[in-house]
């Protein structure tokens, strides 16, 4: 009897390890993924990762189905799992989600927002409005980026984060980079800030909608373009 216990106990330790290092290495790519250190269009050279992170391939294979499901990568038959790589239009339809999550956790940002939380914003802008003639591109992105992350963030919505990370919907709308320059979107980054920091929910929320708003429109323009090419 004491045998039978041992080896069941031993066996949902075994279970319980496996699936903790799954959900540990599909957290790493998607990681990976975020950061641009695995591309949109590139293929995951799957022994070379599992070397990299010390594993299997079994816990790879899982945590790539996990991420196949939530639209982050793609098997592409007889050829292997590729980094999934949007259209123009899907970009599109996932801007929309945006202007309605983002909306919303502004509006919620502006009731829950602390002191602290409202100078990290503002600091995030800062370096660019001394100087807006020579603004590093790659600098403005990643804070473009985190700008919108940590709103949602502050917004204190568990459902509004849990469908974020579902869907991944900011991690998909940065395939497309910046959208538009800084030229026109620092002072919206910086009107949405003040709404929030004066707990103007109203207005914040059609500030953000709008800001992403316009950056679909630009999509589409140039989706319109191409096709009268063709």
């Amino acid at each position: 009897m004491q045998k039978t216990q041992f080896f069941f106990i031993y066996k949902i330790m075994a279970f319980i390890e496996h699936v903790d290092l799954t959900k540990r290495v599909y957290e790493e790519l998607k990681k990976m993924i975020l950061e641009g250190e695995l591309k949109p269009g590139e293929k995951i050279l799957q022994e070379k990762i599992a070397k990299q992170l010390g594993i299997s391939r079994t816990p790879l294979l899982k945590a790539l189905q996990m991420l196949e499901y939530e639209l982050l990568v793609e098997c592409i038959p007889r050829r292997g799992m590729y980094v999934k790589k949007l259209t123009t239009r899907e970009i599109i339809d996932v801007f929309y989600a945006r202007e309605v999550l983002e909306g919303l956790a502004a509006r919620l940002s502006a009731q829950k927002i602390s002191d602290d939380q409202i100078a990290q914003l503002r600091g995030l802008f800062e370096p660019f409005l001394q100087n807006t003639n020579n603004i590093s591109f790659e600098a403005y992105e990643k804070a473009d980026r985190r700008f919108h992350i940590m709103i949602l963030k502050i917004s204190d919505s568990t459902v509004l984060n849990r469908l974020e990370m579902i869907g991944n919907v900011l991690l998909i709308a940065y395939q497309a980079s910046l959208v538009r320059p800084p030229s026109e979107t620092l002072s919206e980054h910086i009107a949405i800030i003040d709404a929030i920091s004066t707990r103007n929910g109203d207005l914040a929320e059609r500030l953000c909608r709008d800001h992403i708003s316009k950056s679909r429109a630009k999509l589409a323009k140039e989706i319109e373009i191409q096709q009268s090419k063709e």
